[in-house]
């Protein structure tokens, strides 16, 4: 079995070039890196997983959930799972 290739490292200069389509919460700005179109850049599918847990660590619920919607959409193939919700007592 072929190892799965690796994404092309990013840099700040390739972010700034990236379109806003390409970051799952677009228009919100990174601030380590200036011009930045949006958060969590999800231009390759590793980068959409890898979208999916920064969020799940960073991001607000609301955010989240826009996140799996954008990488559900774009990347079929990636399985976004729902978060499960407590039941109430």
């Amino acid at each position: 079995m072929a190892a799965p290739k690796k994404s092309p490292k990013l840099t700040a200069a390739t972010t700034r070039k990236l379109p806003p389509s390409s970051f799952a919460l677009p228009g919100k700005g990174n601030a380590t890196v200036k011009g930045a179109k949006g958060a969590y850049p999800m231009d390759t599918p590793g980068r959409a997983r890898d979208a999916l847990g920064r969020a799940k660590a960073n991001a607000t619920p609301a955010q989240q959930a826009t996140i799996r919607s954008r990488v559900a959409k774009k990347y079929a193939a990636i399985k976004v799972s729902t978060p499960n919700k407590k039941a109430a007592r």
